[in-house]
């Protein structure tokens, strides 16, 4: 069964092949889906990327509650891969990562949960050297 945190979570994953196969699958069922990725020391430019993009794409209007909701996704997600609280260049830490944006219904046929957003990142995370980074995956999802 297709729902938004599954579609977030598996289009980052993903290769393009498997990536063109889940979007045929998921636009007909009301996802609208966006990969790309973004790399810093800096937390506030991957919320940044992220937001823009969605704004950029369509995502959300220029409203509170859909701003608010998209920025508790990211926060949530950015938690993911932190591990808490935790920044990354005020702790020495590096992020390489992908990050993808769903929005639609909670799950297919929930059309009366109203529409939804999700941002899944995923990635590397560590001291800012090759070879001493680990994988990272974080999932926030908020009703708009």
């Amino acid at each position: 069964m297709m729902s938004l945190g599954k579609i977030a979570v598996l289009s980052v994953l993903q290769t393009e092949p498997e990536e063109v196969r889940l979007l045929d699958q998921s636009l007909p069922v009301g996802y609208k889906v966006y990969k790309s990725k973004v790399g810093s020391m800096d937390s506030a430019k991957i919320f940044a990327a992220v937001e823009t993009a969605a704004k950029r794409e369509g995502f959300i209007s220029s409203n509170y509650r859909e701003e608010h909701a998209l920025y508790h996704s990211i926060l949530e997600a950015y938690q993911g891969i932190c591990r808490g609280n935790a920044g990354l260049g005020n702790v020495l830490r590096s992020a390489g990562l992908l990050y993808s944006i769903v929005r639609g219904p909670r799950t297919v046929g929930c059309a009366d949960d109203g529409e939804w957003i999700a941002v899944a990142l995923y990635g590397y995370m560590g001291a800012p050297m090759k070879g001493f980074e680990h994988e990272v995956l974080g999932l926030g999802m908020n009703p708009i």
